[in-house]
């Protein structure tokens, strides 16, 4: 095996070389199309889901922190409001 760091500058060359040549194909190919989507089912099968509990759980969790935020920060941009409102009078 080869080391990267023994590679001289001309062997260095030829390796980019290689692979600009293996990487300028002519574009998308339905062969390449069909590895593709055959890989991304595979990963997709190895995704560990939540089950519909977490996932309501989790959006539950969400819109009620949101909604105390948007409270909050109308509450804050109210007062700040009349306060200026107040001082420029």
């Amino acid at each position: 095996m080869t080391n990267e760091k023994s590679l001289t500058p001309e062997k260095e060359k030829r390796k980019v070389e290689k692979k600009v040549e293996k990487s300028a194909g002519t574009g998308f190919q339905l062969a390449q199309v069909r590895e593709f989507i055959a890989e991304v089912k595979s990963e997709f099968g190895k995704v560990a889901w939540p089950n519909r509990k977490n996932t309501a759980g989790s959006a539950l969790l969400v819109v009620v922190l949101v909604s105390i935020m948007s409270l909050y920060l109308g509450a804050v941009d109210l007062l700040l409001g009349k306060l200026i409102s107040y001082i420029l009078k």
